[in-house]
């Protein structure tokens, strides 16, 4: 079902490690784990910055997303991330500001401190990396709001590595990179304890209008700062979060589409309160470093951000500013290579993410996209098949039909092994 023939060239290097066989961390923060792994096998112990780890019946993180770790490209100053990341400590220099190396949290940081639901999709296994059940990747940088607050900041921001699983394309990425922010204000004595669309209980109105009005006016400036001419125009819309109200979310209009790019709100009392502070109101919000960098310097694909390729790395190393403008020249015209995998599904639940994360792990990146294009019902039998589309491509060079062909093969294999499904 292969859809491309691909140019052979001469000179070519053999794709290593595809299958992930055997591995070893490079990153400072990663040691080495003693044992062979194939997607679907448990991690019997691990350590992670110097913190060693027992699986459980909830490890679900792979050899490729702990390679990720130790990398920090959000403090290379070569490379976009990081880029981007000097910019936002510049602008907001008088904010305190945070470095949390460590990505293992628990789940108390990253869901119960910020009042997200038991029930929330966000903690199921399919949407988030755990370690174990007591520890998991950090899925954002709000998790870190309370240890900041611990520490007696009454505004900071933090940047930082975080963890998904999610989509497998052009915009998404299992690791990307937040920035959180926070600015707390002495809070007005108010008599009124109705909760309404524009105000929490215990809120003033006003106060909180006064409130919104100054975070708007922080990150339009910044963001303003930052894209200059490529942004066309921004508005605010209506969103939910569970550790803010009101919540907003800023959208520009880049190249004639909409786009989602921070969110943001009045911070919960009820999450002050949970640290000790009943004398404040404040907002908060998180941004998308990647997003912010695709947009400032035209980068067409999310996973460019991890090259070491210098046909990347070299068209940064001439900006002297992270305000400094250029548009990033393509540096690959390297084919892609289509092909479709299609099978029945489990009895037991199955999840798309649970597949792609399985692809990502065996292929790495050079799968530059995975597509669901057809969810088929057999009225005979019941049964449900899946067909996924898996793009390939290298940045870096022209990849042959026959390794294409072997990964996918190993794909194919392992999703039948791991998941108990039958390939059509």
């Amino acid at each position: 079902m292969n859809e491309c023939q691909l140019i052979q060239r001469s000179k070519q290097t053999n794709m290593s490690c595809i299958l992930l066989r055997r591995f070893t961390f490079s990153s400072q923060c990663l040691k080495s784990i003693s044992r062979p792994f194939s997607h679907g096998h448990k991690l019997d112990e691990l350590s992670i910055c110097g913190t060693k780890f027992v699986s459980d019946e909830w490890t679900n993180v792979t050899p490729k997303i702990l390679s990720f770790i130790g990398r920090d490209i959000y403090k290379d100053i070569h490379n976009p991330i990081g880029l981007v990341s000097s910019s936002v400590r510049q602008v907001f220099s008088d904010f305190d500001q945070f470095s949390f190396p460590d990505p293992v949290v628990s789940p108390e940081d990253n869901f119960d401190s910020l009042l997200i639901p038991k029930e929330h999709v966000s903690r199921s296994k399919s949407d988030t990396y755990y370690i174990n059940k007591d520890n998991l990747l950090r899925c954002h940088t709000s998790c870190h709001q309370g240890h900041c607050l611990k520490k007696g900041s009454r505004a900071f921001i933090t940047i930082a590595d975080v963890y998904r699983r999610d989509a497998v394309d052009r915009t998404h990425h299992p690791v990307f990179h937040q920035c959180e922010g926070l600015k707390l204000f002495p809070k007005n004595a108010v008599q009124t304890s109705n909760r309404t669309e524009q105000a929490q209980e215990n809120h003033d109105p006003v106060q909180v209008d006064q409130v919104i009005t100054d975070l708007k006016s922080c990150l339009e400036s910044y963001i303003n700062k930052l894209l200059g001419k490529k942004m066309k125009d921004l508005r605010w819309v209506p969103a939910f979060f569970p550790f803010t109200h009101p919540s907003l979310e800023l959208e520009l209009l880049i190249n004639g589409q909409w786009m989602e790019v921070l969110g943001a709100g009045v911070v919960e009392n009820r999450l002050l309160l949970n640290h000790g502070i009943s004398d404040s109101i404040g907002w908060a919000f998180g941004v998308g470093l990647e997003r912010l960098a695709m947009i400032k310097y035209d980068i067409p694909d999310i996973r460019l951000f991890w090259s070491t390729d210098s046909g990347f790395t070299h068209q940064f190393k001439t900006l002297g500013s992270p305000w400094d403008d250029m548009q990033y020249k393509p540096f690959s015209d390297f084919p892609q290579c289509k092909a479709d995998l299609s099978f029945w599904l489990p009895k037991q639940e199955f999840s798309s993410n649970d597949f792609y994360d399985l692809a990502r792990s065996v292929g790495g990146d050079i799968i530059e996209q995975i597509e669901l294009i057809d969810d088929f019902v057999n009225t005979k039998s019941g049964r449900r098949s899946h067909c996924y589309r898996i793009i390939y491509r290298s940045h870096e060079r022209t990849l042959t039909q026959t390794e294409v062909n072997s990964v996918h093969q190993e794909i194919a294999q392992q999703t039948a092994s791991n998941f108990k499904v039958d390939i059509r």
